[in-house]
């Protein structure tokens, strides 16, 4: 009885095995992050079958014992919000680039805390016997829809040894194909998507005889925008619209179209936007308006839009006065970017009759009569970013949320940290 329990002992699958190696990696921030390369050490363990016969597809197993960076001093990732995907490069008795991929699962990381990287899976089919190796290569950390990409920069030793012996019947013959690789694992990524939603060309409502709904027209507005990780550029195009109370005028001001869709579920009450419209011609100064934060969490997958902001101006002055969309702030979770028109141009034109306390000589906020109004523009705008509906995609998720996290996870991991632009 014993005998036998041996024999089947010894023709019972072999248990997997686990090996861990570490080695130098690069690791190239989005370009859009403007961050440089970052250097850092990546620990790795592989598990797969010790032993397996020719015809068996294995699953491996490549587990972070430690990522090449950290999350620095800037924002708080949200969990759920980081995803990794790589190769494991199959040598020896079988040449192959087994694809890897884990699901975007981490605990929230806060400022400064360490980046959790999920295990990453891969499949490979054997298909000749001997010893196969296994040995991680490049990968890349997804964030918000933003990659980095990371590879050695030294000679990577191998991290399993799969044992693989000919099946029943005839086994394979011939030199094995070194591109076979599994079925690439579906990326799950979000991608930014913009909706062409239009506006209106020929500008606000005009005329007399007590209306009280001016429209304006949509302007292409080029912004320069500091992020504290850097500064960025983007063209937005935006509306103004007016409507008459009394003796003052309601402002709504739009981001015409959804910015992107969201990569990620973000959190209710995180994101909130706000601007200063310019006054110019008969009046002068700024009306403030801001928008709500978002009252619910947002799925990913769903629209991402800047809610419309809304606030209330006084005139100071008779006369033909015009309103530009001007600085536009947006806070969103606990960082604040600034984007400043490098151009402006009118979207609306009201005739205006000064009230006590106007805004014209300065910053006002406040209402004001107006008879008429019209988009008619300041003149010529230079284009210097995309020009659809998409608006601030340099911003990339929200006015720079994007490039906030994007950058966020390249800081470099214990010893030198990786220099930063200024705010």
């Amino acid at each position: 009885m014993l005998g036998g329990a041996g024999v089947l002992l010894g023709v019972a699958a072999a248990p997997a095995q686990a090996a861990e190696v570490s080695y130098a990696t690069d690791c190239v921030p989005p370009p859009a992050a403007g961050l440089p390369t970052v250097k850092g050490t990546t620990k790795v363990e592989v598990t797969a079958p010790a032993t397996a016969k020719v015809g068996d597809e294995v699953e491996v197993v490549w587990k972070f014992t430690q990522a090449a960076s950290k999350n620095p001093d800037l924002i708080d990732l949200p969990a759920n919000s980081v995803q990794p995907s790589g190769t494991l490069k199959a040598a020896g008795a079988q040449a192959a680039s087994i694809a890897m991929q884990g699901p975007r699962e981490n605990p929230a990381i806060p400022k400064g805390g360490a980046m959790v990287l999920s295990d990453m899976k891969g499949k490979l089919k054997l298909t000749t016997a001997g010893e196969v190796t296994l040995t991680p290569d490049a990968y890349a950390i997804n964030v918000f829809s933003t990659d980095t990409k990371c590879a050695p920069t030294e000679t990577v030793k191998p991290a399993a040894t799969i044992k693989v012996t000919a099946g029943e019947g005839t086994p394979p013959t011939g030199t094995p194909d070194p591109t076979e690789t599994t079925s690439p694992p579906p990326s799950g990524e979000p991608t930014p998507t913009e909706s062409e939603t239009g506006g209106s060309d020929t500008g606000g409502t005009t005329g007399g005889g007590g209306e009280t709904d001016f429209t304006g027209k949509e302007v292409k507005i080029p912004y320069a925008c500091k992020t504290p990780i850097g500064d960025k550029n983007a063209t937005s195009p935006v509306q103004i619209n007016a409507k008459k109370d009394g003796g003052s005028y309601d402002l709504t001001v739009q981001f015409k179209g959804s910015v992107m869709d969201s990569p990620a579920d973000i959190p209710a009450d995180s994101v909130k936007p706000s601007m200063e419209v310019v006054l110019g011609g008969a009046d002068k100064g700024t009306v403030h308006v801001e928008g709500p934060t978002n009252p619910e969490a947002i799925k990913s997958g769903d629209p991402m839009v800047i809610s419309d902001m809304t606030g209330t101006y006084k005139p100071g002055a008779d006369g033909e006065s015009t309103l530009s969309p001007g600085v536009l702030t947006v806070k969103a979770l606990g960082t604040t970017t600034t984007c400043t028109p490098e151009k402006s141009e009118v979207s609306l034109t009201l005739d205006t009759s000064a009230q006590p306390g106007g805004a014209a000589g300065g910053s006002g906020s406040a209402g004001g009569t107006g008879t008429s109004g019209s988009g008619d523009s300041g003149g010529g705008l230079a284009d210097t970013g995309a020009d659809d509906s998409g608006g601030l995609r340099a911003l990339g998720f929200v006015a720079g949320t994007a490039i906030l996290l994007g950058g966020a996870v390249f800081t470099f991991m214990p010893g030198r940290r990786a220099s930063r632009r200024a705010p």
